[in-house]
Protein backbone atom coordinates (compact mmCIF):
# COMPACT_ATOMS: atom_id res chain seq x y z
CA UNK A 1 0.00 0.00 0.00
CA UNK A 2 1.63 3.08 -1.08
CA UNK A 3 1.43 6.24 1.37
CA UNK A 4 -1.23 8.28 1.71
CA UNK A 5 -1.62 12.19 1.22
CA UNK A 6 -4.60 14.04 2.80
CA UNK A 7 -6.36 17.09 2.93
CA UNK A 8 -9.29 18.55 4.63
CA UNK A 9 -11.21 21.73 4.31
CA UNK A 10 -14.57 22.84 5.75
CA UNK A 11 -17.50 22.85 3.37
CA UNK A 12 -21.27 21.74 3.02
CA UNK A 13 -21.76 21.84 6.92
CA UNK A 14 -18.68 19.97 8.01
CA UNK A 15 -15.14 18.90 7.50
CA UNK A 16 -14.48 17.07 4.48
CA UNK A 17 -11.16 14.53 3.79
CA UNK A 18 -9.67 13.78 0.54
CA UNK A 19 -7.21 11.21 0.53
CA UNK A 20 -5.04 10.16 -2.61
CA UNK A 21 -2.07 7.96 -2.71
CA UNK A 22 1.50 9.53 -2.91
CA UNK A 23 2.06 11.03 -6.58
CA UNK A 24 3.62 14.03 -8.40
CA UNK A 25 2.00 16.75 -8.40
CA UNK A 26 -0.43 16.26 -5.40
CA UNK A 27 -1.84 19.83 -4.81
CA UNK A 28 -3.57 20.03 -8.49
CA UNK A 29 -5.75 17.08 -7.65
CA UNK A 30 -6.74 17.84 -4.27
CA UNK A 31 -7.74 21.08 -5.85
CA UNK A 32 -9.79 19.42 -8.73
CA UNK A 33 -11.53 17.10 -5.45
CA UNK A 34 -12.23 20.27 -4.01
CA UNK A 35 -13.22 22.73 -6.43
CA UNK A 36 -15.92 19.96 -7.57
CA UNK A 37 -17.43 19.85 -4.09
CA UNK A 38 -17.58 23.52 -3.58
CA UNK A 39 -19.42 23.53 -6.92
CA UNK A 40 -21.96 20.72 -5.78
CA UNK A 41 -22.46 22.99 -2.35
CA UNK A 42 -22.90 26.13 -4.66
CA UNK A 43 -25.89 24.34 -6.60
CA UNK A 44 -27.69 22.18 -4.43
CA UNK A 45 -27.31 24.19 -0.97
CA UNK A 46 -30.70 24.40 0.43
CA UNK A 47 -29.51 27.36 2.72
CA UNK A 48 -28.00 29.45 0.24
CA UNK A 49 -30.23 31.95 -1.19
CA UNK A 50 -28.85 32.01 -4.45
CA UNK A 51 -28.28 28.45 -5.35
CA UNK A 52 -29.82 26.42 -8.23
CA UNK A 53 -32.33 24.51 -5.70
CA UNK A 54 -33.20 27.89 -3.78
CA UNK A 55 -34.14 29.22 -7.66
CA UNK A 56 -35.99 26.27 -8.42
CA UNK A 57 -38.23 26.18 -5.41
CA UNK A 58 -38.95 29.84 -5.55
CA UNK A 59 -40.77 28.98 -8.66
CA UNK A 60 -38.70 29.60 -11.37
CA UNK A 61 -37.86 27.16 -14.17
CA UNK A 62 -34.23 26.41 -14.03
CA UNK A 63 -31.88 25.26 -16.76
CA UNK A 64 -29.93 22.17 -15.47
CA UNK A 65 -26.96 20.99 -15.99
CA UNK A 66 -25.97 17.60 -16.50
CA UNK A 67 -25.15 16.30 -12.55
CA UNK A 68 -27.93 18.52 -11.65
CA UNK A 69 -30.60 16.90 -13.87
CA UNK A 70 -28.88 13.46 -12.50
CA UNK A 71 -29.19 14.64 -9.24
CA UNK A 72 -33.06 15.58 -9.75
CA UNK A 73 -33.71 12.42 -11.14
CA UNK A 74 -32.23 9.88 -8.82
CA UNK A 75 -34.39 11.94 -5.63
CA UNK A 76 -37.28 11.77 -7.84
CA UNK A 77 -36.82 8.49 -8.52
CA UNK A 78 -36.41 6.88 -4.83
CA UNK A 79 -39.03 9.07 -3.45
CA UNK A 80 -41.22 6.97 -6.03
CA UNK A 81 -39.79 3.57 -5.36
CA UNK A 82 -38.93 4.01 -1.35
CA UNK A 83 -42.95 4.97 -1.03
CA UNK A 84 -41.80 7.91 0.55
CA UNK A 85 -39.16 7.16 3.24
CA UNK A 86 -37.04 9.13 1.55
CA UNK A 87 -38.47 12.11 0.23
CA UNK A 88 -36.61 14.48 -1.05
CA UNK A 89 -40.57 17.54 -1.34
CA UNK A 90 -41.01 17.30 2.29
CA UNK A 91 -38.92 21.19 2.69
CA UNK A 92 -42.08 23.03 3.36
CA UNK A 93 -42.43 21.16 6.48
CA UNK A 94 -39.13 21.55 7.63
CA UNK A 95 -39.37 25.51 6.67
CA UNK A 96 -42.81 25.81 8.50
CA UNK A 97 -40.84 23.85 11.68
CA UNK A 98 -37.76 26.42 11.67
CA UNK A 99 -35.87 23.68 10.83
CA UNK A 100 -34.78 25.35 7.14
CA UNK A 101 -34.59 28.83 5.92
CA UNK A 102 -37.46 30.22 4.29
CA UNK A 103 -36.32 32.07 0.84
CA UNK A 104 -39.79 33.44 -0.21
CA UNK A 105 -41.58 32.33 -3.13
CA UNK A 106 -45.42 30.82 -3.17
CA UNK A 107 -46.46 29.38 0.65
CA UNK A 108 -45.19 25.98 0.43
CA UNK A 109 -47.32 22.70 1.03
CA UNK A 110 -45.79 20.83 3.46
CA UNK A 111 -44.71 18.03 0.86
CA UNK A 112 -45.56 16.68 -2.31
CA UNK A 113 -45.18 13.93 -4.38
CA UNK A 114 -42.31 12.67 -6.52
CA UNK A 115 -44.56 13.56 -10.01
CA UNK A 116 -44.42 17.52 -8.56
CA UNK A 117 -40.84 17.88 -9.48
CA UNK A 118 -40.88 18.08 -13.79
CA UNK A 119 -37.84 17.51 -16.26
CA UNK A 120 -38.32 18.33 -19.51
CA UNK A 121 -35.66 19.09 -22.43
CA UNK A 122 -32.77 20.16 -19.98
CA UNK A 123 -35.04 21.96 -17.41
CA UNK A 124 -36.85 21.78 -14.27
CA UNK A 125 -40.02 22.90 -12.62
CA UNK A 126 -42.25 21.98 -9.81
CA UNK A 127 -45.84 21.93 -10.58
CA UNK A 128 -46.98 22.80 -6.83
CA UNK A 129 -45.71 25.32 -4.49
CA UNK A 130 -43.15 22.96 -3.22
CA UNK A 131 -39.68 23.02 -1.07
CA UNK A 132 -37.77 20.19 -2.53
CA UNK A 133 -34.33 19.30 0.40
CA UNK A 134 -31.41 17.26 -0.99
CA UNK A 135 -29.92 17.58 2.07
CA UNK A 136 -30.52 13.25 2.15
CA UNK A 137 -28.31 12.55 -1.10
CA UNK A 138 -26.68 15.31 -2.62
CA UNK A 139 -23.67 15.35 -0.08
CA UNK A 140 -23.21 11.68 -1.15
CA UNK A 141 -23.60 12.75 -4.80
CA UNK A 142 -21.20 14.94 -4.15
CA UNK A 143 -18.79 12.43 -3.03
CA UNK A 144 -18.92 10.14 -6.49
CA UNK A 145 -18.48 13.69 -8.42
CA UNK A 146 -15.35 14.23 -6.73
CA UNK A 147 -14.06 10.83 -6.95
CA UNK A 148 -14.80 10.94 -10.56
CA UNK A 149 -12.83 14.37 -10.52
CA UNK A 150 -9.48 12.62 -8.65
CA UNK A 151 -10.15 9.85 -11.49
CA UNK A 152 -9.98 12.29 -14.02
CA UNK A 153 -6.79 13.71 -12.66
CA UNK A 154 -5.15 10.42 -13.07
CA UNK A 155 -5.48 9.18 -9.13
CA UNK A 156 -5.98 5.70 -9.13
CA UNK A 157 -6.60 5.01 -5.70
CA UNK A 158 -7.83 7.13 -2.70
CA UNK A 159 -10.80 8.13 -0.72
CA UNK A 160 -13.47 11.48 -0.14
CA UNK A 161 -15.10 11.14 3.27
CA UNK A 162 -17.71 14.05 3.63
CA UNK A 163 -18.87 14.06 7.46
CA UNK A 164 -19.05 9.98 7.45
CA UNK A 165 -20.43 10.22 3.48
CA UNK A 166 -17.62 8.12 2.80
CA UNK A 167 -16.56 6.30 -0.74
CA UNK A 168 -12.90 4.43 -1.25
CA UNK A 169 -12.07 3.66 -4.53
CA UNK A 170 -9.35 1.88 -6.43
CA UNK A 171 -6.91 -0.49 -4.28
CA UNK A 172 -7.28 1.57 -1.01
CA UNK A 173 -8.89 -0.61 1.80
CA UNK A 174 -10.09 2.64 4.62
CA UNK A 175 -10.41 1.06 8.05
CA UNK A 176 -14.21 1.99 9.30
CA UNK A 177 -15.22 2.80 12.44
CA UNK A 178 -18.49 3.94 14.22
CA UNK A 179 -19.77 6.13 16.72
CA UNK A 180 -22.44 4.63 18.93
CA UNK A 181 -25.01 6.71 20.49
CA UNK A 182 -23.20 6.26 24.18
CA UNK A 183 -19.73 7.74 22.63
CA UNK A 184 -18.60 3.97 22.24
CA UNK A 185 -16.57 3.22 18.75
CA UNK A 186 -17.48 0.23 16.96
CA UNK A 187 -15.35 -1.33 14.30
CA UNK A 188 -16.98 -2.13 11.38
CA UNK A 189 -14.15 -3.47 8.93
CA UNK A 190 -12.94 -2.22 5.87
CA UNK A 191 -14.03 -0.36 2.93
CA UNK A 192 -12.48 -0.88 -0.56
CA UNK A 193 -14.65 -0.31 -3.72
CA UNK A 194 -17.67 0.96 -2.18
CA UNK A 195 -19.04 3.58 -0.09
CA UNK A 196 -21.09 3.74 3.19
CA UNK A 197 -22.69 6.33 5.25
CA UNK A 198 -24.81 6.86 8.52
CA UNK A 199 -27.89 8.67 9.85
CA UNK A 200 -28.76 9.17 13.64
CA UNK A 201 -31.45 9.93 15.57
CA UNK A 202 -30.39 10.60 19.32
CA UNK A 203 -32.21 10.03 21.84
CA UNK A 204 -34.54 13.10 22.39
CA UNK A 205 -34.73 13.87 19.19
CA UNK A 206 -37.34 10.99 17.74
CA UNK A 207 -40.90 12.85 18.51
CA UNK A 208 -42.44 14.19 15.43
CA UNK A 209 -41.55 17.69 15.61
CA UNK A 210 -37.91 16.18 14.66
CA UNK A 211 -36.32 15.30 11.38
CA UNK A 212 -36.22 12.48 10.35
CA UNK A 213 -39.69 11.89 12.23
CA UNK A 214 -40.90 14.80 10.85
CA UNK A 215 -40.93 13.72 7.29
CA UNK A 216 -43.61 10.80 8.10
CA UNK A 217 -46.86 10.82 7.36
CA UNK A 218 -49.93 11.37 9.39
CA UNK A 219 -50.62 7.78 10.17
CA UNK A 220 -46.93 6.89 10.27
CA UNK A 221 -44.83 5.44 13.41
CA UNK A 222 -41.95 8.07 14.26
CA UNK A 223 -38.30 6.97 13.94
CA UNK A 224 -37.13 5.53 16.88
CA UNK A 225 -33.23 6.23 18.49
CA UNK A 226 -30.47 4.37 16.89
CA UNK A 227 -27.75 4.74 14.53
CA UNK A 228 -28.49 3.65 10.87
CA UNK A 229 -25.50 2.39 8.34
CA UNK A 230 -25.81 1.72 4.94
CA UNK A 231 -23.25 0.24 2.20
CA UNK A 232 -23.54 0.54 -1.41
CA UNK A 233 -21.88 1.19 -4.49
CA UNK A 234 -22.13 5.29 -4.72
CA UNK A 235 -22.13 7.42 -2.15
CA UNK A 236 -25.28 9.03 -3.51
CA UNK A 237 -26.99 5.65 -2.70
CA UNK A 238 -25.86 4.71 0.82
CA UNK A 239 -26.81 8.04 1.83
CA UNK A 240 -29.97 8.46 1.07
CA UNK A 241 -30.66 4.75 2.15
CA UNK A 242 -29.67 5.74 5.41
CA UNK A 243 -33.02 7.93 5.41
CA UNK A 244 -34.75 5.04 4.61
CA UNK A 245 -33.90 3.02 7.43
CA UNK A 246 -34.38 5.38 10.02
CA UNK A 247 -37.87 5.96 8.55
CA UNK A 248 -38.83 1.73 8.08
CA UNK A 249 -40.43 -0.32 10.16
CA UNK A 250 -38.57 -2.48 12.18
CA UNK A 251 -38.87 -5.85 11.16
CA UNK A 252 -38.68 -4.86 7.35
CA UNK A 253 -35.39 -1.97 7.68
CA UNK A 254 -33.21 -4.35 6.41
CA UNK A 255 -35.22 -5.51 3.66
CA UNK A 256 -36.25 -2.37 2.28
CA UNK A 257 -32.68 -1.01 2.22
CA UNK A 258 -31.58 -4.39 0.04
CA UNK A 259 -34.69 -4.10 -2.39
CA UNK A 260 -33.34 -0.62 -3.22
CA UNK A 261 -29.71 -1.35 -4.09
CA UNK A 262 -28.07 -1.36 -0.27
CA UNK A 263 -26.60 -3.32 2.40
CA UNK A 264 -27.68 -2.70 6.11
CA UNK A 265 -24.64 -2.91 8.12
CA UNK A 266 -25.16 -4.68 11.51
CA UNK A 267 -21.84 -4.41 13.82
CA UNK A 268 -22.98 -7.68 15.57
CA UNK A 269 -22.62 -9.24 12.32
CA UNK A 270 -19.13 -8.07 11.55
CA UNK A 271 -16.25 -10.27 11.89
CA UNK A 272 -13.56 -8.99 14.85
CA UNK A 273 -11.38 -10.33 12.54
CA UNK A 274 -12.20 -7.12 9.75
Amino acid sequence: MKMLLRRMRPLMGCYIEVAIEARPDPEAAFACAFASLARSAALWSFQDPQSLLTRLNTGATVALDRDSERLLRLARALTRTSRGLFDCTVGGALVAAGRLPDHGGPAPLPRGRADDIEIRDGAARLARPIRLTLDGIAKGFAVDLAVEALRRHGVAAGLVNAGGDLRAFGSLEAPIDRRELDGRRTALGSLCGAAIASSRVEPGEHDRDAFPALVLGPTERPARPGIWTVLARRAWRADALTKVAACAPDGSRAELVAALGGLLVDPAQVPEAA
